[in-house]
C-alpha cells in the first residue's frame, strides 16, 4: 500500500456525544483511510446519524478526540465541512426549498447552506459539468422544491462533490426512494467510486440489502457503542445481527450485496 493511500482521513478515538444528559455515544473508535469505503450500520437510535455530523463538521464530540485529514479536533468546523460532501435529509432541511437549483450545488464550494454574493465563472461551471454527469443537468433553472426526492438527491450528491472532497459521506440516501429510484442511486454511487479511487466513502444505514458492493469495510453500532468494527464479511454476519438487532437474522449474498431475512 502506498504512503497516498495508507493516509487517514478521519481519526475517531474514544469518542462520546451526550445531550441533554443523554449519552448518544461512548467510547467510539473509528478510523477511514484514502479510499477506504465504510458501511455505519445499526438499529434506530444506535448514534450513525451522530457520528456522521461529528465527522462532518457538525458537531464536536464530548468527550474523546477527533481529527479531520491529519488535523486535530481544535480544527475549525467550516474547514472540515469544506473537505467533505454529506448527503443527508439532516443537511437537506437546512437549504431554502426556493432557492435555485444551481445555486444550492455552487454552494457546496464553500461548505455554506446558500450562496450570499456571486461565485466565479469557473464553479459556476464546476457544478454545471458536475450536474451533467449525475443526469441532472436539465434541472439548474429549477426550484429544489419542485424536484422529486430522488431528483433532490441527485442534486444533494452533485453539491456533496462541489468542493473535491477527501471524503464522501451518506446518511440513509435511500430512506424516501421507492425501489426504482433506490436501484439507479446505488448505481450511481458506484460510478462516482470507479471514476474516484482516492475517494473515501461512509455510508449510514440500517437497511443492510442496500448496502453497494463498492463497500468493503463496516463499522456496527448498538446503543451508542461499536458492536464490531473490520472487512465486511467479518461485521455483517448472522451472529452479529442477530445480537445488534434482536432478532433471528439468516443473510443471503448476492451480487456482492447481503440481504437479511429474519426468522
Amino acid at each position: 500500500m502506498s504512503k497516498k493511500s495508507s493516509e487517514l482521513i478521519v481519526d475517531l478515538s474514544r469518542v462520546g456525544v451526550r445531550i441533554k444528559d443523554k449519552k448518544i455515544l461512548s467510547d467510539v473508535n473509528f478510523s477511514v483511510r484514502t479510499g477506504e469505503r465504510w458501511a455505519i450500520v445499526g438499529p434506530n437510535g444506535s448514534g450513525k446519524t451522530t457520528l456522521l455530523r461529528i465527522v462532518n463538521g457538525y458537531l464536536r464530540p464530548s468527550s474523546g478526540r477527533a481529527s479531520f485529514d491529519r488535523e486535530d479536533d481544535e480544527v475549525e468546523l467550516d474547514r472540515v465541512r469544506k473537505r467533505t460532501g454529506f448527503v443527508s435529509s439532516f443537511l437537506d432541511t437546512l437549504l431554502e426549498s426556493e432557492d435555485s437549483v444551481l445555486d444550492i450545488v455552487v454552494s457546496g464550494k464553500y461548505g455554506a447552506t446558500r450562496l450570499w454574493e456571486v461565485p466565479p465563472y469557473e464553479v459556476v461551471q464546476r457544478a454545471r459539468r458536475l450536474m451533467r454527469q449525475l443526469g441532472c443537468g436539465k434541472f439548474e433553472d429549477r426550484r429544489l422544491s419542485e424536484l422529486s426526492q430522488g431528483e433532490r438527491q441527485k442534486i444533494l450528491i452533485a453539491r456533496s462533490m462541489m468542493p473535491d472532497p477527501v471524503l464522501l459521506t451518506f446518511d440513509e440516501p435511500c430512506a424516501s426512494l421507492d425501489l426504482g429510484g433506490r436501484e439507479l442511486f446505488l448505481k450511481g454511487l458506484e460510478t462516482i467510486a470507479k471514476k474516484n479511487h482516492s475517494l473515501s466513502m461512509i455510508y449510514v444505514t440500517h437497511r443492510i440489502d442496500e448496502i453497494p458492493g463498492i463497500f468493503e469495510h463496516a463499522l456496527l453500532l448498538m446503543k451508542g457503542r461499536v458492536f464490531a468494527s473490520g472487512a465486511m464479511s467479518k461485521v455483517i454476519t448472522e451472529e452479529n445481527l442477530s445480537k445488534c438487532y434482536e432478532v433471528n437474522v439468516t443473510i443471503k449474498r448476492w451480487n456482492d450485496r447481503y440481504y437479511p431475512v429474519v426468522d
